[in-house]
């Protein structure tokens, strides 16, 4: 196995990486200490100059306007743009729009390809992905209680969703459903395009997550689907499908969320190292010659390191070998580079005192924010379940 990196990807990280420092973390007191719909024409400008850098949606087949990225191209750059918060969205290449460009353009008919992916390829509209429910536990996936019943050419659905990152604003939905109860579990739901100005889709309202609700695409809301017709072309893929579409969606997005997730680690370092290096303790004493300190950071260089070997070995079998053979790698980077995220983030957050807890940086934003890595795309406890399951099968072990 090959990891060295092209002469030609290594100078598109670094020009992202030059790019990101002077024209995007400039943003970031506005974008954490303000309202997200007033920093649109602000970020607009800089979406143009990515696209002027011909880096505009990096994920994106050509033929729909991205770059075409290979899978462990577009880890490395998404490590690069995870530094900031904004990275993503300034690159078009954001949770959840990433995520429904790529099953569009996988599953879509022409039809809906022309009408929402392309748009939405081209940033001119954001969409969301309304799968879990409050009432059927997110880590069950088979499980819901949103229906889709076929009637003439439409479906008509019912049902209640919630944590539907990036609902606020969005042009459609995406929206897992039931469309044969008496199915087996793995072919009871489907997926269906829900424009949201369709008669029956209610935004109920921004989800506060540790007391912050947001606007706009950096929120979670919760929604009501009561009597909603669609047309029967809008379903996604064929029917039955629903599970399927969402293990190709969410495997690959788990790369793309753990490389984010090295950027982070990556940016809290910097603040770390930074801190340690100018923080006086006394005249002349630095908090960097404790000891305590030192071993913060050389255990979070460490584990960085490895978490980011994982990944890009994750990543390097999907490209060579597919996602389904990648899966055990998947559920491992999954859990152990959100765990190594959290503490490096923590660390940071410790060395900077009490500054390190207010909003006058951006640790406490990836703190806050970040929390859910644990949790959603599968929460850790399945994840090593199904790779202690696996391990222990060739063992013998009954019940794995």
């Amino acid at each position: 196995m090959d990891f060295s990196v092209p002469t030609e990807i290594q100078e598109m990280l670094a020009k992202v990486r030059q790019f990101l420092h002077d024209d995007v973390y400039p943003l970031e007191a506005q974008f954490i200490n303000g309202r997200f719909a007033d920093l649109v024409s602000a970020l607009e400008e800089k979406r143009a100059r990515v696209r002027e850098m011909k880096l505009w949606a990096p994920q994106v087949p050509a033929e729909f306007g991205g770059v075409g990225l290979a899978f462990m191209e577009h880890a490395m750059l998404s490590e690069e743009l995870g530094r900031t918060p904004l990275g993503h969205y300034v690159f078009n290449c954001q949770a959840p729009d990433a995520g429904n460009m790529e099953i569009l353009a996988e599953f879509g008919t022409p039809e809906q390809q022309e009408r929402f992916l392309k748009p939405l390829a081209a940033g001119k509209i954001r969409s969301c992905f309304a799968m879990t429910e409050p009432d059927c536990a997110g880590s069950n996936p088979v499980w819901m209680n949103t229906t889709a019943v076929k009637e003439g050419d439409e479906y008509v659905i019912n049902g209640h969703k919630w944590f539907s990152s990036a609902a606020d604003g969005a042009a459609f939905a995406v929206a897992m459903v039931v469309t044969d109860p008496d199915a087996e579990p793995h072919r009871r739901a489907s997926q269906i395009i829900v424009p949201t100005d369709t008669p029956g889709y209610q935004f109920v309202r921004n989800i506060p997550v540790m007391g912050h609700a947001g606007d706009g695409w950096p929120s979670h809301s919760e929604l009501r689907f009561e009597n909603l017709r669609v047309p029967a072309e809008n379903l996604l893929g064929e029917q039955g499908a629903g599970f399927a579409i969402a293990q190709a969606r969410l495997g690959p997005g788990r790369i793309h969320h753990c490389m984010r997730w090295i950027g982070i680690c990556e940016r809290a370092f910097d603040c770390m190292c930074q801190r340690a290096a100018e923080r006086d303790l006394a005249p002349g004493d630095k908090l960097g010659t404790r000891q305590s300190v030192q071993n913060w950071i050389a255990e979070s260089r460490a584990e960085i390191n490895a978490a980011r070997l994982m990944v890009l070995q994750a990543a390097w079998k999907i490209d060579n070998e597919g996602a389904k053979a990648a899966r055990e790698e998947i559920s491992v980077i999954k859990f152990f580079a959100a765990d190594v995220m959290m503490k490096v983030v923590d660390r940071a957050i410790q060395v900077h005192g009490a500054l390190g807890v207010s909003d006058d940086t951006i640790l406490q934003y990836f703190y806050r924010f970040e929390r859910g890595a644990r949790i959603y795309d599968g929460p850790d406890e399945v994840h090593k379940s199904v790779i202690a399951r696996r391990a222990l099968k060739g063992y013998g072990v009954a019940g794995t």
